[in-house]
């Protein structure tokens, strides 16, 4: 009878999207973004951006793809260190395996389904939410600190200049500088619980884990981490440069590396999943002032997203019924 019950859960309305709501999320902001992004085309004429999507060689598409990878592998590998940090007794395949499948959950609000990255590893090794939780803490203040170091390095060295890029770097840096010092984090979700007094089960989550960052400070750890990240980010802003080299468009270095990471930065800030929408928007006007046709602004804005985000998207989509399947077999399986 229960099973009977089960299934005619799953075709209600309401059964069928628990089911499949990853799956809905997921194509349906993929045809979001392919939406804006035809409109814009389509309002410009169509052969002219076709033209420029045409022009790249199935050489020149591996390339982007494989600089995508080495920001994926380097930041896997700063991932491996942060867990050798906390002690929490994974291995490097395992914690490359959790970091790659994490991105499965990529287009979430605020990414926060690469939460599942936790689960594994409580099934795995046995340790808690609370314990593992300054990962996700000090991966993405990692991820800000190294995007904010380079756009800062990019307007130096860059011709020209993007309106409100230093305050979105500054706010980057900020961000990423309190939620790693132990202290200060406290002391600012302290005060955030006693003005709003929202959330008070999570704020007192993350000040038990604000106790473990301290463990993620040694020069070891924070200069190894560091050159990962910034190598990582560094390979999908040239990725981007190159490609508007191969379509004739030249707007130098440092102010394509500039462009690319304020936009991916831009986007995250809008809170949308996986800054869909808004990184487009911000990537297509600033290439248009920077006198980039808009027929080729929205192709090259076209390839290194699909490239970038939706590449990590698909690798996590191949890896995460792996991870899942391993950690099930783990000595703590029977935790979830």
């Amino acid at each position: 009878m229960s099973s009977q019950n089960n299934i005619s859960a799953a075709i209600t309305p309401a059964g069928f999207w628990r089911r499949h709501r990853d799956t809905i999320i997921l194509v349906g902001l993929l045809a979001l973004m392919l939406f804006g992004l035809a409109g814009v085309a389509a309002a410009t004429g169509w052969e002219e951006t076709i033209s420029q999507l045409r022009s790249l060689s199935i050489g020149q598409v591996l390339m982007l793809l494989a600089l995508s990878l080495v920001n994926y592998f380097f930041r896997a590998g700063r991932w491996h260190i942060f867990t050798k940090a906390m002690k929490l007794g994974t291995e490097l395949l395992a914690n490359i395996r959790h970091f790659l499948g994490g991105f499965a959950m990529s287009v979430t609000p605020g990414r926060l389904g690469e939460l599942i990255r936790m689960r594994w590893i409580r099934r795995e090794t046995g340790h808690s939410f609370g314990e593992t939780a300054p990962l996700v803490l000090v991966d993405r203040a990692s991820d800000l600190s190294a995007m904010a170091l380079i756009l800062a390095v990019s307007l130096a060295l860059s011709k020209g200049g993007i309106a409100f890029a230093l305050p979105v770097a500054g706010l980057a840096f900020g961000f990423a500088f309190v939620v790693t010092r132990p202290k200060l984090l406290s002391l600012v979700i302290t005060t955030v619980f006693r003005i709003t007094g929202l959330f008070p089960k999570t704020m007192v989550k993350i000040r038990r884990a604000a106790r473990s960052l301290r463990a993620f400070r040694t020069i070891p750890v924070v200069t190894s981490t560091t050159i990962l990240g910034l190598f990582g980010w560094f390979a999908e802003g040239y990725a981007f440069y190159i490609l508007l080299v191969w379509m004739d468009v030249s707007v130098g270095l440092w102010m394509a590396m500039a462009i690319f990471i304020f936009s991916t930065l831009a986007g995250g800030l809008t809170g949308a999943p996986g800054g869909v929408g808004g990184a487009e928007a911000a990537m297509i006007a600033l290439l248009t002032i920077e006198g980039v046709p808009i027929e080729v602004s929205v192709a090259a804005t076209a390839i290194i997203r699909l490239t970038t985000l939706w590449f990590a998207i698909l690798i996590g989509l191949v890896v995460f019924p792996i991870a899942e399947r391993l950690s099930l077999r783990g000595a703590y399986a029977d935790i979830d």
